[in-house]
């Protein structure tokens, strides 16, 4: 460093304590030092444990690095995390009990659609407002039903279309689909055959598994039977790996696609060997190590990437849809002004509706009219290659 730019840092850092110093002896306006506190209702035990600790780790990583940023002035997030066991009634109770804490500003749920479905009514009675992480629309629609009700996760009618341009464009017109039999899941199916009828497209089965089916072979066997060129698989993570297994036992040479819900750690593991090529639809942050950091946005992504890999030695796509929460959340924060209780709860809902941010998973939008706000161009098309995700292309 120069020692003129030295003597400028250090002229600057003097100004900036003595104006400190000077605000304190002469009643100059105290800085706020009031505590954020962030709720999180998330899925530890249960069917849904595998993502609710992903959640959990990056909630844990993202609130350390704005604490110790200086990003919030003298301000600093707490975290009040409980357990709803991946269940919509305990999922419930939890967010009454986090409601009826004065001191907690929002509440981040995890992603258990019946859950979020299922608290949406008391949230709004509560005016307590909150991120959803998980993917049903239900969750934020009727917008006037929901107003306190947001959502970071990727749209079905978002994913839908962009796995059936991937579909036209490679030419497969004859495809079967397997997917969840929740919200999410009965979206998807809707969303797929409204996209199939424009790109004509012919969906010749689809059938439905459950979140705690351990066994999905017999309904990819009827699937496969039905000899498409190409299965869609849209379940979670652990239900696509078997999809995949079973699909190439049957002998299946047809081409797979996943969508988001299927995402999860970037490297593949045991299922490397039957998701080889496979055709994945979710955010470019999974990949980022594969693209060149042209922007701040896609800087802070990488940094993001590493900084969750170096401290959990693996890296989880969904990972940034809870650190976007959590920013999402502390912004609003820091423009919500100082009331206390309903009050305040009622103005940061209000911020939280009109918020814009390049998020860590992509651009994220919330309008009056929409409070899903990951935009549709944050997705991108990864294929499975050398046991991990990679860019498509």
């Amino acid at each position: 460093m120069s020692p003129i730019r030295s003597a400028s840092i250090a002229a600057l850092a003097s100004a900036v304590l003595a104006a400190t110093l000077t605000g304190c002896q002469f009643g100059g306006e105290q800085q706020d030092s009031r505590p954020i506190v962030i709720a999180a209702d998330l899925e530890l035990s249960g069917a849904s444990a595998a993502i609710g600790k992903v959640y959990q780790r990056a909630l844990e990583l993202k609130v350390e690095q704005l604490n110790s940023s200086g990003a919030l002035g003298a301000r600093k997030i707490e975290l009040k995390v409980k357990d709803n066991r991946s269940d919509a009634a305990e999922s419930l109770r939890n967010i009454n009990d986090f409601s009826g804490d004065s001191r907690v500003s929002a509440i981040i749920m995890g992603g258990c659609n019946e859950c979020a479905v299922g608290a949406a009514r008391t949230i709004g009675e509560k005016h307590i407002p909150t991120v959803a992480l998980a993917s049903s629309a239900a969750i934020t629609e009727p917008v006037a039903e929901r107003r306190y009700v947001f959502k970071l996760a990727p749209n079905a009618a978002d994913s839908a279309a962009a796995l059936t341009t991937e579909l036209k464009r490679r030419g497969l017109a004859k495809v079967a689909v397997l997917h969840s039999a929740d919200n999410y899941g009965q979206e998807g199916l809707a969303a797929l055959q409204g996209e199939f009828d424009k790109a004509r497209i012919r969906m010749v089965r689809a059938e439905a598994v459950r979140g705690t089916d351990t066994d999905v072979s017999g309904q990819v066997g009827q699937l496969v039977g039905k000899k498409p060129e190409a299965l869609v698989v849209w379940t979670p993570p652990e239900q696509a790996a078997l999809a995949a297994a079973n699909a190439r036992q049957d002998r299946f040479a047809g081409d797979l696609f996943f969508d988001a819900s299927a995402a999860g750690d970037l490297f593949l593991g045991a299922s490397a060997r039957s998701t080889e090529k496979a055709t994945l639809i979710f955010t470019q942050t999974m990949v980022i190590d594969d693209v060149i950091a042209t922007t701040p946005a896609k800087a802070a992504r990488r940094q993001w990437f590493q900084d969750y890999t170096a401290r959990y030695g693996g890296y989880n796509g969904f990972s940034s849809f809870a650190a976007d929460a959590v920013q999402l959340i502390a912004d609003a924060e820091l423009r919500a002004g100082d009331e206390s209780g309903t009050a305040h709860r009622d103005t940061l809902r209000d911020v939280l509706e009109t918020s814009q941010l390049d998020g860590l998973s992509g651009p994220i939008r919330m309008t009056p009219d929409n409070h899903s706000g990951l935009m549709p161009q944050a997705l991108t098309t990864l294929v499975a290659r050398g046991g991990r995700w990679r860019l498509a292309g």
